[in-house]
């Protein structure tokens, strides 16, 4: 139990801004086998998400709460996945070759692609965000319809992160070098890694398609989504990055949400 939790507390440093104890470190072995609570990590941050969303929705507009819920996972994750999906904008954008598509994903700074995709992504969120909200609340799915939100919210970003972390088990880590701060995660992994990812990254929606089972097909376009981009990344670099992994995440996220409102519109 103590090893669990020190591999548990070392996925919540890597990934996220939320302060751990001060003896976990980014030890190879724990960030290898972090990679089974990824989509754990997925369901703190959508909780707390929903959680300032609640607040301020109580306080202000609807759309206003959406867009303070969407800075708070920002700011929960230190813009991690964020920050990939430009890099994945700017470099398959830019690039034509292999080590100039790495090259370019390398650099820290943002250029024009990355800069109008990340706008882009962040405005479809939002309006994907407060349809589905709006359509929550006036369609009947549980109970309670603060309690079909936050499923919502968690479901997103735990499902969003287990099919980027899926990727890791299919494909392999282009870069030679070791320069990027992910490759640690993508060298290994057994079976637990493959069973806590789906186990985490599925327990929301599996939850939530209790009280609809239609939710469950949002897995489809979600995860046709992943192989898409797994192939296309496969394609042009011969696998994958931790910008791409980022990549996945947030657009797989965007996916859902759209695909959520879709399925309501004929159930």
């Amino acid at each position: 139990m103590k090893k669990e939790l020190h591999i548990f507390f070392t996925a919540l440093m890597f990934y996220t801004r939320i302060p751990c104890p001060k003896n976990i470190d980014h030890n190879p072995d724990y960030l290898n086998k972090a990679s089974r609570y990824f989509p754990l990590i997925g369901l703190i941050v959508g909780s707390m998400a929903f959680g300032v969303y609640c607040v301020f929705n109580y306080l202000v507009a609807p759309e206003i709460a959406v867009l303070f819920s969407m800075i708070a996972s920002v700011l929960v994750t230190g813009a991690f996945h964020e920050d990939g999906f430009a890099d994945v904008c700017d470099g398959f954008g830019g690039g034509w070759t292999k080590e100039k598509i790495l090259t370019i994903m390398k650099d820290s700074a943002i250029g024009a692609y990355g800069a109008i995709g990340l706008v882009l992504l962040l405005v479809l969120r939002f309006q994907a965000l407060t349809q589905l909200i709006d359509v929550s609340n006036t369609k009947f799915l549980i109970f309670n319809s603060q309690f079909t939100i936050l499923l919502l919210f968690v479901s997103a970003h735990s499902i969003s992160r287990l099919a980027a972390i899926s990727i890791v088990f299919t494909h392999q880590y282009s870069r030679d070098d070791a320069s990027s701060k992910s490759k640690p995660i993508a060298q290994t992994y057994s079976w637990k890694e493959v069973v806590g990812a789906f186990f985490f990254g599925l327990l929301p929606l599996v939850i939530l398609s209790y009280f609809q089972w239609q939710m469950l097909l949002v897995l489809i376009p979600v995860f046709l989504t992943r192989f898409f981009l797994a192939r296309y990344f496969q394609k042009w670099i011969d696998g994958y990055t931790g910008d791409c992994l980022g990549a996945t995440q947030q657009i797989c996220e965007v996916v859902f949400y759209i695909s959520v409102i879709a399925l309501w519109k004929f159930i």
